[in-house]
């Protein structure tokens, strides 16, 4: 299939079909987008609800914990009593969240209201991606695995622009409030387009005790990825949380083996290739999201952009990602997963490789990496969309989409994991280096002990904020004036190191990242699992 005729609409659709896929795309992108649209916002709504940012935090937190937790019990939940009246129950509790989300007053209703959206999405997801892709034939299959799929990408690629620009022209609530109209419009649409009556469904009882596992397995490791560089990674939480995580995956996957209805058929995972999509959505997480949540942070507080500023310095890596992606997804067919992705790797990587040469203070240079990391995460997740579903139907398809996306989640909480707990603790030696040359400069300084005191105390202020505004010291002494300068020039040297080194550490792994390509066929082949209807 070519391109030109993806886009000319080449791929013919009934209008019902249309309308159904449309509308699954919009749940999905709803789903996504809260997945990373309230980042770029946090400051704005810390002020608004007179909040702690660790407190502030459980707000996002709780969103990817039981998002990544409930998807898999409930796609199954979905399955059993129907996935279209499920679908509807979701999609409202995603709307109720929303709506709560953008009116709390306080930091403990936002935290209920997003716990609430997390539970609507994690039915939406694998059942709104299986409705989509049952709704079509098999020729038009991996279209609509690649629209689906890729809307999903897309959503957690533009969060930070889309909450930046909402941010600053309606307000912090409105990007929880945006999703109410797009979201009764998708309501109202499959309300009447999908068969709520006689609908089918698996004859099979829900393995409760699997449910359980599951929501036990993946909540404490989302949990422990998301608190450790809080409570520390050798902390005793930590070390229980790892401990419940391994005993409820062991737990897990023997009752899998045992039940005549496993939660997730491990046949899924006998196929090459499906592991491989596996992996390689992780992986390609961990190095895109890192960058998207790392770089806006530098941005405000490096070089004291506003938000909005700093969600169009990022954009470059959407726009990639939303030119790239679906161009990917249509050209498997013609060269294969091996090449397709090894090429979209390669650019990651040396979208990485450029952040050890680059001049930060430089735009266009980081606009360059940019570039380079989301037209090679676009290239790859294309491609991974249509081979996450490979040949499977029925019980295997739910299954498939629902472990891709807590695996796409689980990518996205590692990537927070691994790249903030880099940055904290570039952050606290940065400080220390600042502090111990800040008592040096203080200490040559030629004027009176109570003026260094001074000095000293708002100076300690001014390095905790993370930020390179200077101290505020209003005098006319010009070697106060001249310290000033040189404290401001070496923060701001100290942070953007502080900020990049992450970045600069990860580049080695992201050229070790072309080898998981080879698990990859070089032409593409059928899945050896067998389906289920």
């Amino acid at each position: 299939m070519r391109y030109a005729d993806f886009i000319k609409g080449g791929i013919t659709l009934s209008k019902q079909h249309k309308f159904i896929l449309s509308t699954m795309a919009v749940g999905i992108f709803l789903c996504a987008l809260d997945t990373t649209v309230m980042n770029i916002a946090l400051p704005a709504i810390q002020t608004g609800l007179h909040t702690q940012l660790d407190s502030l935090q459980w707000a996002l937190n709780v969103y990817t914990i039981l998002f990544a937790a409930l998807t898999i019990p409930l796609g199954r939940v979905a399955d059993v009593f129907g996935r279209n009246k499920v679908y509807l129950v979701g999609l409202l509790l995603f709307l109720v969240g929303s709506v709560a989300s953008g009116c709390a007053e306080t930091v403990s209703q936002l935290i209920l209201s997003r716990g609430v959206q997390a539970v609507g999405a994690a039915i939406i997801f694998p059942a709104g991606m299986t409705i989509g892709i049952n709704t079509v034939g098999l020729q038009q299959r991996n279209t609509a695995i690649l629209i689906l799929g890729i809307t999903q990408g897309l959503a957690a690629a533009l969060g930070p622009t889309i909450g930046g620009f909402v941010t600053q022209f309606v307000g912090w609530r409105g990007i929880f409030l945006i999703n109410l109209p797009l979201g009764l419009i998708a309501f109202l649409f499959n309300l009447f387009l999908l068969p709520l009556k006689e609908e089918a469904t698996i004859k099979k009882s829900l393995d409760l005790p699997g449910m359980f596992l599951s929501a036990v397995t993946l909540f404490s490791l989302v949990l422990a990825l998301v608190q450790g560089s809080v409570w520390g990674w050798t902390s005793l939480r930590i070390i229980l949380l790892v401990s419940c995580f391994g005993l409820a995956l062991g737990l897990f996957l023997w009752r899998e083996k045992v039940t005549d209805a496993p939660m997730i058929p491990l046949a899924l995972f006998k196929d090459r290739q499906f592991s491989g999509t596996v992996l390689l959505t992780v992986l390609a997480g961990i190095f895109f999201v890192g960058l998207m949540v790392i770089l806006p942070s530098f941005f405000t507080k490096v070089q004291q952009n506003s938000e909005l500023v700093a969600a169009l310095m990022i954009t470059p890596a959407s726009a990639m990602v939303f030119f790239f992606s679906p161009i990917s997804g249509l050209l498997l067919e013609k060269t294969g997963a091996r090449v397709l992705l090894a090429s979209g790797i390669f650019f990651i990587a040396l979208g990485y490789t450029g952040f050890i040469f680059l001049n930060l203070a430089s735009y266009w240079q980081i606009a360059s990496a940019l570039v380079l990391i989301g037209a090679g995460y676009g290239i790859v997740i294309g491609p991974l969309t249509v081979l996450s579903a490979g040949n499977f139907s029925g019980e295997l398809l739910t299954a498939s989409q629902s472990v891709i996306g807590v695996f796409r989640q689980i990518g996205t909480v590692l990537a927070v994991a691994i790249f903030v707990s880099a940055l904290s603790s570039n952050l606290e030696v940065a400080k220390k280096e600042m502090w111990q040359t800040t008592q040096k400069e203080v200490a040559a300084l030629q004027v009176p002990s109570a003026g260094k005191k001074q000095i000293l105390s708002k100076t300690k202020a001014a390095l905790a904020s993370e930020t390179t505004t200077p101290p505020k010291m209003e005098t006319l002494n010009p070697n106060i004036k001249s310290f000033q300068q040189k404290m401001t020039v070496m923060k701001s040297q100290k942070l953007s190191t502080a900020f990049i080194q992450p970045f600069q550490k990860a580049m080695p792994f992201t050229w070790l990242f072309i080898f998981v390509s080879l698990i990859f066929p070089k032409k593409r082949e059928s899945p050896r699992v067998a389906t289920k209807k």
